[in-house]
């Protein structure tokens, strides 16, 4: 809380009548709200910019000549685990790149051991320099046709709402239980009737979407075309521009960004990993295409900030002026989004900030509890009479997945592979310790020739998923995995080749985020060698077994129809 005295001095601050405690000297700063650029001094104190548009002097000074200043941006919903390192490593990673405030859910680490990975992420927050705000996980399991490693009721959300970090409710995910009225989900809503509840409605439309709508819930980041953000927009919903690693839809998107949109607009990451962050960045990435493509300038820095700020109720931040939040990122060039300096909070970011952190002990050890894998444990045989397999396809840049099917040849050994139709095998496996589940089944659009792909990130529940053209390579893959206590494996001719181990949670690794990206480059490198065709076979492989996201899906029960609401026999 802001104390009298600090009041007093911001007051005199503001007045010329007191020493700053920082002040950006003669920069540009852009208006978001006009457009305008006006040279300026900024004087900020404590964690307040106190005065613009005005000469200042300060205990500190940083030389803005040449520089653009604008207001720091914000990634309205994000999966840290989804970077594979720690809370602090993700604050370390992108907050350079200008993201003073981002919105997680720790959906992850939830579903894999509940409310203690709530708190992990509650109490790496209050460490963090960036802002890191948590929506309260809604859907642990995300739905009951899964086997997750925790299951979280409304009472153990309950205690966390209070806290000083918490939005609201995180991505509504279950739809079909909002529409269909069930009853903990309703608990749920009804709890957060008055705060803020964050929407996940992957191809909703008419009625069905009004209904979703009327439960209060007006954010979505699923919209992949500009016909459905359209139709949300024209009912009120604000809509989340999203391009992580594997779900890419600003180009989708982009057309829809205008000086009449942008209020109602913001820019997420969902999930990125650290490799293509070092390669892209991170929302300065996003900021840079939106304004190649054509979107006015300062609507795309507006929906970077304050658009952000005021759709999740952030009224202290977003604009460079008096009495905000001095959260601000200094730019070489507008056009090209290149940060130069990033403020978080009226602090200069530098190593040396970081290093002031508190340590928080990470948790989640020890999650995997799969038994070792044979290759016989992956013989999948098709039903009597059936002369077509139902098989997963998957497209590029899209989470969404579509059904197919393909004629397969069958020997002793079951059903088999066929590379010529880029049909593989598909396994799930259940790594909680709780049932011992296998499911498998066939995918179209790996690429894979040889070899075998197997990751403990799966979607939502996360259980292992293998991908492979042998049955002895995916065994291989997958021991390794269990091995390392979760993490990334690929294997090629009866040896791994790459791994990375994630043993938070089977999730998340406790090393820096630079090694993690060459680590995790190395295994690119290695799913390429086995013929795979997509940038992001990893991330791309966790969404396979996410049975909110229509069409076809597999859980560790089977194949799931997401449209039917039901398994596929």
């Amino acid at each position: 809380m802001t104390s009298k005295a600090d009041l007093v001095k911001m007051i005199m601050t503001a007045k010329g009548e007191e020493k700053a405690d920082l002040v950006i000297k003669n920069v540009k700063i852009l208006d978001i709200i006009s457009g305008a650029i006006a040279p300026s001094d900024i004087a900020i104190c404590k964690d307040r910019i106190v005065g613009t548009h005005a000469t200042y002097s300060g205990n500190k000074e940083i030389d803005g000549t040449n520089l653009f200043a604008v207001p720091g941006f914000i990634d309205t919903h994000l999966h840290i685990e989804s970077s594979l390192v720690t809370p602090l490593e993700f604050d370390r990673c992108v907050l350079p790149y200008g993201v003073t405030t981002i919105i997680c859910d720790p959906h992850e680490i939830a579903n894999v051991i509940g409310v203690k990975g709530i708190k992990y992420f509650l109490d790496s927050a209050q460490e963090a320099i960036m802002d890191i705000r948590v929506n309260l996980s809604s859907c642990v399991p995300a739905t009951k046709f899964e086997t997750s490693g925790a299951s979280l009721s409304l009472e153990d959300i309950i205690p966390f709402m209070q806290h000083e970090k918490v939005i609201g409710l995180a991505e509504m995910m279950n739809f079909p239980g909002v529409l269909n009225c069930d009853s903990e989900i309703l608990e749920k809503l009804q709890k957060f009737q008055n705060i803020h509840i964050d929407g996940h409605a992957p191809l909703l439309s008419g009625k069905s979407l009004n209904a979703y709508m009327a439960a209060k819930i007006h954010t979505d980041h699923e919209a992949t075309s500009a016909k459905e953000a359209r139709e949300k927009l024209q009912k009120g919903m604000n809509i989340l521009i999203r391009e992580g690693s594997v779900s890419k839809d600003l180009d989708a998107l982009a057309e829809i960004l205008d000086e009449n949109t942008s209020s109602f607009l913001a820019l997420c990451t969902d999930d990125r990993n650290p490799l293509d962050i070092a390669k892209e960045g991170h929302l300065d990435g996003l900021i840079r295409r939106l304004i190649a493509k054509g979107c006015p300038l300062h609507h795309v820095y507006r929906v970077a900030s304050f658009s952000a700020a005021r759709i999740f109720g952030l009224k202290d931040r977003g604009i460079i002026g008096p009495g905000y939040r001095a959260d601000i990122v200094l730019l070489k060039n507008l056009q090209n989004c290149e940060v130069s300096h990033v403020i978080s909070a009226g602090r200069l970011v530098t190593d040396e900030l970081f290093k002031k952190r508190k340590k928080i002990t990470p948790v989640g050890f020890s999650s995997v509890k799969s038994r070792p894998l044979k290759g016989e444990d992956f013989i999948c045989k098709a039903k009597k009479g059936e002369n077509l397999t139902p098989v997963i396809g998957i497209k590029k840049g899209l989470i969404i997945t579509f059904r197919k099917e393909a004629s397969l040849e069958q020997d002793e050994n079951g059903l088999k592979a066929d590379i010529k139709q880029d049909v593989i095998k598909l396994a799930i496996i259940e790594r909680h310790g709780k049932n011992g589940n296998i499911a498998r089944s066939f995918v179209n659009g790996f690429g894979l020739e040889k070899g075998a792909i197997a990751s403990s990130v799966g979607h939502d529940s996360h259980n292992i998923t293998v991908i492979g053209a042998s049955d002895e390579d995916m065994a291989i893959a997958v021991n390794r995995v269990i091995e390392m206590d979760g993490g990334f494996a690929v294997a090629m001719n009866g040896k791994v080749s790459a791994s990375l181990a994630l043993p938070i949670a089977g999730l998340m690794s406790e090393k820096p985020f630079e090694i993690i990206a060459k680590d995790l480059d190395i295994l690119h490198q290695k799913a390429k060698q086995l013929g795979c065709v997509l940038d992001e076979p990893f991330l791309q492989l966790s969404f396979l077994a996410l049975p909110v996201i229509p069409h076809l899906k597999m859980t560790d029960y089977g194949l799931f129809d997401v449209d039917r609401l039901d398994f596929i026999s």
